[in-house]
């Protein structure tokens, strides 16, 4: 489980959201996200503020709500308009977490987490990687304090254990197997090894003797993790494994 505190998240959802809009002040909203294929700079902003919104509402109500995303009529915003909006969003949504309490529950897409710690946790990471896009368009630097990438890292390995992860698809290879397993090291002596030789997927703290190793400082190996460039991580081994395991445990990206 996480170590951070609810608390905590709902400050980062606020923090992460203003250093975005710091990130994107007086840029081109226009200009593309090599990292969101399809997307400018205008509709990633959109997206964020959009997710931020649902995510109150979820709070809000205890339900699930559809995510009506359509970017198609945002090609063309304005970054004067967008940061207010941005802010307000992120603040709104931190009011109703705080207001609702961890414990409240609520729906959520994991299998055994319902309550509204999930979002508060999720919504930090979710506008933490975006800002991670943005800045790869403005050029800006992009760092992320080293327990808020860990804690990332593990929600990422929280979210391959669940059915949706290892299920048979008629489209990709079995993920489950005999000599199936992953390492993942931080430069800062961080480790957490994926196991996938049994019935469904496992993880846990530490290292081991794994099939791939992945290296990195940390907030690259969580870059790595979402597909974005993470040039200083190094893998060694099956990467053709590695490669099937992140696509399997992209899915609730997509959502």
């Amino acid at each position: 489980m996480t170590s951070l505190t609810f608390d905590r998240y709902c400050d980062e959802i606020v923090t992460q959201t203003e250093r975005l809009t710091a990130h994107v002040r007086d840029a081109d909203t226009t200009a593309p996200v090599p990292s969101c294929p399809g997307w400018n700079l205008g509709q990633l902003l959109r997206h964020v503020g959009g997710d931020h919104r649902w995510a109150q509402e979820v709070v809000r109500t205890g339900d699930a709500r559809p995510f009506p995303e359509d970017l198609s009529a945002y090609t063309h915003e304005k970054e004067s308009v967008l940061t207010p909006w941005l802010t307000e969003g992120a603040a709104s949504l931190s009011a109703a977490l705080r207001s609702a309490g961890p414990d409240a529950r609520v729906w959520t897409p994991a299998d055994d987490r319902d309550s509204a710690s999930f979002w508060a946790r999720r919504m930090t990471y979710e506008t933490a990687v975006h800002r991670a896009d943005a800045a790869l368009v403005t050029g800006a630097e992009f760092t992320l304090d080293d327990d808020l990438a860990a804690d990332a890292v593990q929600e990422w390995l929280e979210f391959s254990t669940v059915s949706e992860a290892f299920a048979p698809r008629p489209d990709l290879p079995g993920l489950l197997g005999p000599d199936r397993t992953l390492g993942f090291r931080t430069t800062d002596g961080g480790a957490w090894f994926v196991d996938l030789t049994g019935d469904r997927p496992a993880w846990r703290p530490g290292s081991g003797d794994a099939t791939v190793a992945v290296h990195g400082p940390v907030t690259d190996l969580l870059l790595f993790l979402y597909r974005r460039p993470a040039p200083a991580v190094q893998v060694q081994g099956d990467t053709a494994l590695l490669d099937l395991w992140l696509t399997r445990t992209g899915f609730w990206l997509e959502a």
